[in-house]
């Protein structure tokens, strides 16, 4: 624990002039890092769900394999294309607004400047001030578009990258969704083989459960742990349900 002296320190030295501008830098840039921990996560999840059905069925582990990785390969992919779908489509959603919102300065610059009077009054901007700041706004055309845009429509402006997107998604994807099938894969290409390989996958893959959890901790506002244990959780139903389905079924 630190002590109120070395928080405030630590504050002091995070709230410098430089500080605040990198950080206001960093903003401005799109993080992949949300579309990396989202691509885990499924990748986890489905490929464990294939492993547990078919130990739930007392299949052979040869079965796991195929399943695990054609369903790796093809869920995989097809989460990618649907991020990067999904990306293009906001950035077209944005590129129409922009043009929009330009058109609009263009023809009616006076109802244009009204909604960023009213904008900034909802802010508590009153009087000269807030004159002062519309004029300022609407001083550069660019600067008044992207204004509206974050104000009236709430869309971010920080540029962002289908591709990168997508082969975010594409890579977590394949990095945590192979764990699950890891164990089996070794006992198949290597002479040591390992005991009991459906516990070494539960395993493994309760530890990428809790720790994809504790990294998607950074976009929502719970503690590392809990978000870790509920991801677990969660993650451990799904594979659960799909063990189950695996026995009830194995007669077919």
């Amino acid at each position: 624990m630190l002590s109120l002296f070395q928080r405030q320190q630590h504050q002091e030295k995070s709230h410098t002039p430089e500080q605040v501008r990198l950080r206001l830098s960093q903003m401005e840039q799109h993080s992949y890092l949300k579309d990396f921990v989202y691509g885990a996560v499924d990748g986890a999840v489905t490929t464990f769900a294939v492993v547990s059905g078919v130990a739930g069925a007392n299949l052979m582990p040869q079965v796991v394999i195929i399943l695990g990785i054609a369903n790796l390969l093809a869920d995989g992919f097809s989460m990618a294309v649907s991020n990067y779908l999904g990306t293009r489509t906001e950035k077209q959603q944005l590129e129409k607004t922009l043009l929009e919102e330009q058109r609009e300065i263009e023809e009616d610059p006076v109802g244009e400047q009204e909604e960023i009077r009213q904008i900034y009054a909802k802010k508590g901007f009153t009087g000269d001030l807030l004159e002062q700041v519309v004029l300022t706004i609407t001083a550069d055309k660019r600067i008044w578009a992207h204004t509206m845009l974050q104000e009236e429509h709430g869309l971010s402006l920080s540029p962002v990258s289908e591709w990168k997107a997508a082969l975010a998604t594409f890579t977590a994807f394949l990095l945590v969704g192979i764990i699950p099938i890891a164990p089996y894969l070794w006992n198949y290409v290597s002479v040591h083989s390992v005991g009991n390989p459906f516990w070494w996958s539960s395993t493994c893959t309760g530890i990428a459960f809790f720790s994809i959890g504790a990294l998607k901790s950074r976009f929502v506002s719970k503690p590392w742990y809990t978000s870790g244990l509920e991801t677990m959780l969660l993650g451990g139903a799904a594979a659960s349900v799909a063990y189950l389905v695996g026995v009830l079924l194995k007669g077919i």
